[in-house]
């Protein structure tokens, strides 16, 4: 184990000799940090955080108190295998956050990138794939193989089946059953179907979609929800008519990607 600063953990802390932590980090009160677990700099695990390897932490960290990262998976095909969990910089982690490390059916990491809020009881089950600056609401909870790509939000307590993608950009309300890929840039939510509502009009514009972008999208969002048309049908109809657009473009991209459909 290796710290510039050892006043900087308390001494009820349980650190394994294979640990490697970086300069000023902080590990509060009844940590456990097994081996082969990595921290980078400036990290803050505020107390009550179990942490086991191979797990790699990123420099500016936050966790805040009761959260698993990078335990076992609960996938009944696991083996042991040495498999391992990758995190990013700069993540906020809220409590009692359930992070499961990867198996080899699924590449054998479970990986999180930078900028990403995870909210109270979120759980990230093996080998998912999380991008930048997303936002995991509480209680949200991603199966196994998941994708959540950069900017996506998904609302609180919305469970993702094994094997989905989350587009960029998109938002899925709160509560929803989330079973086929959700579109990159919609409002997707769960009702008595599963549905999209439109472009996610509001987090484009944070993220600086100018207006001509946004009616792009938006007409390629009509013509996608068009009742005459099935989806190969409307996918000809956007090369057509908006192959102009980078964003629809990428929309084409995520739709011909799918394996498991996506939500209209």
């Amino acid at each position: 184990m290796t710290s510039t600063s050892a006043s900087l953990i308390h001494p009820t802390a349980v650190i394994h000799a294979g640990a490697r932590i970086g300069p000023d980090v902080r590990i509060g009160p009844y940590c456990v940090i097994g081996d082969e677990v990595e921290i980078g700099d400036g990290c803050d695990l505020m107390g009550h955080i179990f942490m086991e390897g191979p797990l790699h932490v990123g420099p500016r960290n936050r966790f805040f108190p009761y959260s698993s990262i990078g335990v076992a998976p609960q996938d009944l095909k696991y083996r042991g295998e040495c498999s391992e969990t990758v995190i990013g910089k700069d993540n906020t982690f809220r409590e009692f956050i359930t992070i499961h490390r990867g198996t080899e059916g699924g590449g054998m990491v479970t990986r999180i990138g930078d900028g990403n809020l995870l909210m109270a009881y979120t759980h990230i089950a093996h080998d998912c794939q999380v991008g930048n600056q997303t936002i995991l609401a509480n209680g949200a909870t991603l199966a196994g193989h998941v994708a959540i790509e950069d900017f996506a939000v998904v609302g609180a307590f919305s469970g993702v089946h094994q094997f989905c993608r989350i587009g960029r950009h998109a938002i899925i309300g709160g509560y929803s059953v989330i079973t086929q890929d959700v579109l990159p840039f919609s409002k997707t939510v769960s009702e008595r179907e599963v549905r999209v509502f439109g472009i996610n009009v509001e987090g484009l514009k944070r993220r600086g979609f100018s207006l001509d972008r946004r009616k792009a999208l938006n007409h390629a969002f009509l013509l996608l929800r068009e009742k005459s048309l099935n989806t190969s049908q409307a996918v000809e109809k956007l090369r057509a008519e908006c192959s102009a657009s980078e964003d629809v473009l990428e929309l084409i991209r995520f739709i011909e990607g799918s394996q498991r459909g996506v939500i209209k």
